[in-house]
């Protein structure tokens, strides 16, 4: 019988486990600076798929692994298809899709799609998490667990949302659009946006091929080993086999591996911030094992322990020591070089990047007992580290292969045992400074599709204003050398970014319309309550343009003639909405000058005709009012006159 790890969660155990500082490791109580617990694995590539990391303005071809945050994007061509992992949420593109992560934390996922199709799937939404997908015609809320799709034709002015389970909110020009469980919701931006709500449509062959990786989520047996919040756990089960340790209990095994295999040694590095040094594992399960967990070497082969299974698992860009030292290093085949292997269970990962103690606590809570421990601070320089003496567990690349992305298991130095022993311990990053190759995770330029220059410029409507863009990696090249290894701390990276043109790479992933015109919260809640919705107005200019006039048609949304038409329950088709010839479009100035209906009464119809008097007959119609004063032909000429120019007084104008 296999024994399942109790679910624990990081809180019950901040008052057991220790605070762990060893080394030099900078140390930050901010626990609002730490980086990310998650990211945005690329977990599926077929055809041609591009990428673009968020500080440098190249494209080139997407890497299975590597792991997606603020300002990345990927553009899927005519033949392709790719799926990105966050937490326990799917993010899945088809052909011809244009898509980025303007936001990207512990509780904020905010996604952009300029063009194509995306289906999400959400498995879990807390109450103070918010997923958001920006497209150009207006912001989708996701507002519960559930299957999403979101279609944006090549023009950018019209979007589709589906919603096949769950809720979602569609915000444009400050309304909100609420679209419930088997719905569709159609926004056509433009001068006037206008929107309609309808039977969901019809499911095609790239929701289906969505739904059966949905399954591999649903059936996954890995899920009674570990949390559904570890990133990569569905590819487990078709690439291993979880057996019972006495000492370790449930481990996990891998199929199909070459002889001499160890961990970490068939992938290559990658400089990804905020982490620093980040492995890219070759093989398609190369996540889960390689960014949370231990590894142990028992019965004659390597096992990944994933340890405790905790509520919200923390990411780490690598689970390994590194040793050298300049001495070392320089006595390796002539020159410079890097070497390092993986943690075991009990053995703490204190991060080289500025966090905060709980966060040392957090990432460390699955695989250290720190109850047996009982110690306040560790060296890390000073552990006697298992893997170490295990056979090939130890890994030496030259200096090349590793700042250039290159395979390391092409470039593999053997290196004497001895000289091996004599390497000490430098802690959990490599003293080397990367270059542009390390941030493209290429060694080597390479030809790749790019996406259309006006789909990526393409803007798109925000209803949560997204952080700034990553400072560009050129202008943090030179700060990066001063410290090697060590990713910059926030003071050094708002200085660069004060020095920063606004045209740097990135700029372009701006909202359509400021932060002051978007719906703000109240605003959102009579639409979730079943309230008509307004009308949307018209796209609102991007943040970079003036400020709009006191003038401006703000407004115009909210009209109660407008209100009107939009029933919820009874909902127009396009055909149906009014033609701009039956109402057209004015100015606000304009609107202003039109009398309003309620305040003006119908004209009279005297108004219509010549005094009765000079109109024949005029002697047969009888006055106004005969019982106040004499009949006309009763009274002199001159006193009728008078009489005619005091009735034109009373009547209404």
């Amino acid at each position: 019988m296999m024994r399942i790890a109790p679910l624990l969660t990081s809180a019950s155990l901040l008052a057991v486990i220790p605070v762990w500082q060893g080394g030099d490791r900078p140390n930050a109580d901010r626990p609002d600076r730490d980086p990310p617990s998650r990211v945005g694995r690329l977990s599926f590539v077929t055809g041609a798929v591009s990428f673009r990391p968020g500080d440098v303005d190249d494209w080139t071809d997407a890497t299975v692994n590597y792991p997606l945050h603020n300002g990345d994007h990927l553009w899927t061509d005519s033949d392709a298809r790719a799926e990105i992992t966050v937490g326990s949420t799917a993010f899945r593109l088809a052909p011809l899709s244009a898509f980025g992560f303007l936001a990207l934390d512990d509780r904020t996922a905010q996604v952009r799609l300029s063009q194509g199709s995306l289906n999400v799937r959400v498995r879990d939404l807390g109450d103070d998490e918010s997923l958001e997908i920006d497209t150009p015609s207006g912001a989708v809320s996701l507002l519960r667990s559930g299957v999403y799709r979101v279609d944006v034709d090549t023009t950018g002015d019209t979007t589709s949302v589906t919603v096949r389970s769950g809720e979602a909110e569609v915000t444009a020009a400050g309304s909100a659009l609420p679209v419930h469980r088997e719905q569709t919701a159609l926004v056509v931006a433009g001068n006037s946006p206008t929107y309609d709500v309808h039977d969901a449509i019809r499911s095609d062959d790239w929701e289906d091929w969505c739904a059966s990786r949905d399954r591999r989520w649903d059936d996954a047996r890995s899920a009674r080993y570990v949390s559904r919040g570890v990133i990569g756990y569905e590819d487990l089960d078709d690439n291993g086999d979880w057996r019972e340790t006495p000492d370790y209990g449930a481990v996990w095994v891998p199929r199909g591996v070459a002889t001499g295999w160890a961990p970490y040694r068939y992938g290559h590095w990658a400089w990804v911030e905020p982490w620093g040094w980040t492995w890219i594992d070759d093989a398609p399960w190369g996540c889960a094992p390689f960014h949370y967990g231990r590894w142990v070497y028992v019965g004659g082969g390597w096992a990944w322990v994933p340890g405790h299974v905790v509520a919200r698992p923390v990411y780490a860009p690598a689970l390994v020591v590194f040793v050298g030292g300049r001495n070392w290093s320089l006595a390796i085949a002539g020159g410079s070089g890097v070497a390092w292997f993986p943690l075991a269970p009990e053995e703490p990962y204190v991060p080289a990047y500025r966090v905060s103690n709980r966060y040392i606590r957090n990432v460390n809570v699955t695989n250290v007992n720190v109850t047996n421990i009982n110690v306040t601070n560790v060296n890390v320089t000073n552990i006697n580290y298992r893997n170490r003496r295990e056979p090939d567990a130890m890994t030496v690349v030259s200096h090349e292969t590793f700042v250039e992305s290159r395979p390391v298991n092409r470039g593999v130095i053997v290196v004497p045992r001895d000289r091996l022993d004599e390497a000490r311990v430098v802690g959990a990053t490599a003293r080397v400074a990367p270059d542009r190759r390390s941030v493209l995770a290429q060694p080597a330029d390479v030809e790749t599709r790019r996406p259309p220059m006006y789909v990526m410029t393409r803007q798109v409507v925000v209803q949560r204003q997204p952080p700034p863009p990553p400072v560009p990696f050129a202008a943090r090249e030179q700060a990066l050398r001063a410290r090697p290894g060590r990713p910059l701390d926030d003071a050094t990276i708002a200085t660069l970014r004060a020095r920063t043109p606004s045209t740097s790479p990135g700029t372009f992933v701006r909202p359509a319309a400021p932060a002051p015109a978007l719906a703000p919260a109240p605003a959102l809640r009579p639409a979730r309550e079943g309230l008509p919705p307004p009308r949307p107005a018209r796209r609102a200019p991007p943040p970079h343009d003036a400020a709009p006039p006191a003038s401006a048609p703000v407004e115009r949304p909210v009209r109660p003639a407008r209100r009107e038409r939009q029933q919820p329950t009874e909902r127009a088709r396009p055909q149906e909405q009014p033609q701009p010839t039956e109402r057209p479009s004015r100015p606000a100035a304009a609107r202003a000058e039109r009398p309003a209906p309620t305040r003006v009464p119908a004209p009279a119809p005297k108004e219509k005709h010549a005094p009765p008097s000079e109109r024949p007959g005029a002697e047969q119609v009888a006055p106004r009012q005969p019982e106040r004063r004499p009949a006309p032909e009763e009274r002199p000429r001159k006193d009728r006159k008078a009489d005619r120019d005091t009735t034109k007084e009373r009547e209404p104008s």
